[in-house]
């Protein structure tokens, strides 16, 4: 928060806050409060000067240099810049000037002057709304001076003028002669910057403003953890832990309660708060001028002045390298996986339309189009699943890694000063140092399939969603990518599959189309002209390239002809050092080994020989020698691991000493007949 000189109005006699150590004497156009003949603009950051032990003087200097009240003297622990203004010495464009730059403005009047009472509305707050507009947003305060002068008040008066001038923030009486409330107006003034009450209450209707409404629905729905509708005991202890860092003894949460219900009919049900309950205690807070309780809640769950959520708070700075992609780690999935179970309240893991509509009721909307939903897994009834909620999620942060974070803090992130989304966020290496390596650390796999019109490219997408041809045909407006969690070796891993739009062989493909972790080249095995396109699109873009590449002929149930090529496919891929072309079909149900194979030569770019260990395996796996599971294929790794250890151990063992001697052994071993 920026350092304040406020405008504060109080509505009543406010109890006295503590001494700061500092006595004040208020000095506004050259003039002491208490010797005011007419209502001025302490214009707004007003000059304050310390008093320490002087006598209160009579005779003052038309205006004092700009003071700071240090913001360790100061409840709020912000520093108060304090202006006087001097209409001696001053032209009223100063004077503008200054209530432009003020935080807060207090227009001070004599109690026991009728005439200064008169001008706050037909002088003064015209000539604030003239300079700052009439929905100006900057707090006035209303302070009566002199009151050690009369034994009445002027609140019955001013305060009327709330509800004709909203910017009036409270009204106060003071006197700088005795001091009396003299510190209590700079805390209020602070409090109108810190704290406003407009953006939280309506003083015509005497009730919460409708994003104030919004706001605290939100944070209800965020404490309320198992979704009930209603805030139990722990929710509440943990509310209050996290907003305030401090614990709520039960006999204060049964007083809460017991107010509640006096105020709110509904407030309370089976002992816990509900939404219109919770609300009504925060109106209390604000009816009693307790706005900093309500602001502290609010503050916590990222909101500003203007109760919209700060984009700092949506979206940490996040720097990825060039070469980098975003995924989700643990703590990512953990809390998605929350987010879910939370909302599946029928617990048959997919989210009906309503389930779906309040996991996101308290977001801006559904993050992802109705078109999107088709690209990920759903049940019969077309719901999102678990599995199909959580891809959703894998894919948005590859693609949209801020949107992700956005709707995570909507969502309840627990979000503090030192913790952040960045902690559910993992970056991974540079795609340079994977193919270096020939093993990437990505948990996600970009593939790109490429191919000409016609040739099946939206069936092998959906094929990964296990969906057969029939299926796509009844689907119109497909999505453009299609996710789903892939086995590689026992590891789970994220396949995720872009259909590139390439019309023409001779149509260029920007550098975000060819750039990816696996490159799949489609054609239609029964068309005689369909390879070639294939053939050059991998000479064009990808010949060059450490990119895997795996070459796929679809429609392989209509039957293999002969390209009409310089090369067949088989001859073509093992020219170039490619894996064998792979036939597909997705008439029935999808061979889903296709991906496997592009997920295993993502996971080992440029490492051949653990594709092949893929394709032996395969082999092995149709001939019933392996086990035909997922869940086996770690114990296959562990097991080929193991056998490779044993075998060079062996090896080293029974190294022969020198090719000679094995020569000589092999000579003085053969039969007698073959000298």
């Amino acid at each position: 928060m920026t350092a304040a000189a406020p405008r504060v109005v109080i509505t009543h006699q406010v109890p006295a806050i503590p001494d700061h150590q500092y006595e004040y004497q208020i000095w506004i156009n050259g003039t002491t409060l208490d010797s005011l003949d007419k209502p001025r603009t302490e214009a707004v950051r007003v000059r304050l000067t310390s008093r320490g032990g002087e006598e209160f003087s009579d005779e003052v200097p038309s205006r004092s240099e700009e003071i700071t009240i240090p913001a360790d003297v100061t409840p709020e622990l912000v520093p108060t810049h304090i202006v006087d203004y001097s209409c001696e010495e001053q032209i009223e464009t100063e004077l503008i000037e200054e209530i432009h730059r003020a935080h807060v403005v207090c227009v001070v009047y004599a109690v026991n002057e009728d005439e200064t009472i008169e001008k706050i509305s037909s002088y003064w707050l015209p000539l604030i709304r003239q300079t700052l507009g009439e929905f100006h947003k900057t707090p006035v305060i209303l302070v009566g001076n002199k009151v050690d002068l009369v034994d009445y008040t002027t609140m019955d008066i001013v305060v009327p003028l709330m509800n004709e001038f909203p910017e009036i923030e409270t009204c106060i009486e003071c006197s700088a002669k005795t001091l009396r409330n003299v510190s209590e107006l700079f805390f209020y003034a602070q409090k109108a910057v810190l704290h406003p009450t407009s953006p939280l209450y309506n003083s015509e209707k005497k009730e919460l403003t409708d994003k104030c409404k919004r706001a605290l629905e939100r944070i209800f729905r965020i404490c309320d953890v198992n979704n009930d509708g209603v805030l139990d005991d722990m929710e509440m202890y943990t509310f209050q832990k996290f907003c305030f860092d401090a614990p709520l003894q039960p006999q204060a949460l049964d007083s809460v309660k017991s107010i509640i219900q006096q105020n709110c009919v509904d407030g309370v049900l089976n002992n816990g708060i509900t939404l219109p309950g919770f609300q009504v205690l925060h109106q209390l807070f604000i009816q009693r001028g307790k706005h900093e309780t309500t602001w502290t809640a609010l503050r916590k769950f990222g909101y500003n002045d203007e109760l919209k959520v700060c984009t700092d708070y949506l979206c940490p700075l996040l720097s990825v390298p060039f070469g980098c992609t975003t995924e989700l780690n643990q703590i990512g999935f953990d809390f998605f996986t929350s987010i879910f179970v939370k909302h599946d309240k029928d617990r048959d893991r997919a989210l009906n339309p309503e389930e779906l509509m309040n996991l996101f009721s308290i977001c801006p909307g559904i993050p992802w189009p109705k078109q999107m939903f088709k690209g990920v897994q759903t049940n019969d009834k077309g719901w999102l699943t678990y599995s199909g909620f959580i891809c959703q999620w894998v894919l948005t942060t590859l693609l949209d890694v801020n949107r992700t974070m956005e709707y995570m803090a909507y969502l309840g992130f627990p979000i503090t000063e030192d913790k952040n989304q960045l902690r559910a966020i993992q970056v991974t290496r540079e795609k340079r140092l994977d193919l270096a390596k020939k093993q990437s650390t990505r948990n996600v796999y970009r593939c790109h399939v490429i191919g000409a019109k016609g040739v099946g490219k939206t069936t092998l997408c959906q094929g990964l969603l296990n969906r057969s041809l029939q299926q796509v045909n009844k689907n119109e407006d497909l999505p453009k990518h299609v996710v789903n969690m892939v086995q590689v070796y026992g590891q789970e891993k994220y396949l995720v599959m872009q259909d590139i739009d390439l019309n023409r062989v001779l149509d260029i493909l920007p550098t975000t189309e060819v750039m990816c972790d696996v490159a799949c080249l489609v054609y239609d095995s029964s068309d005689p002209k369909s390879f070639e396109f294939v053939a050059r699109t991998y000479l064009n873009y990808y010949a060059a390239l450490k990119i895997p590449v795996l070459i796929v002929g679809n429609k392989s149930d209509l039957g293999e002809v002969m390209q009409d090529y310089i090369l067949q496919p088989s001859a073509f891929c093992a020219k170039y050092k490619l894996p064998p072309p792979q036939s597909f079909s997705c008439q029935d149900n999808p061979n889903k080994e296709i991906y496997v194979k592009l997920s295993t030569m993502a996971a080992f770019p440029r490492f051949q020989a653990a594709w092949m260990l893929f394709y032996r395996n395969s082999h092995l796996r149709k001939l019933g020698l392996l086990p035909s599971t997922n869940s086996s294929w770690l114990k296959t790794g562990v097991g080929v691991i193991l056998a490779t250890t044993v075998c060079f151990v062996v090896y080293k063992l029974f190294k022969p000493a020198s090719t000679s001697k094995v020569l000589s052994f092999l000579k003085n071993t053969q039969p007698s007949h073959a000298r």
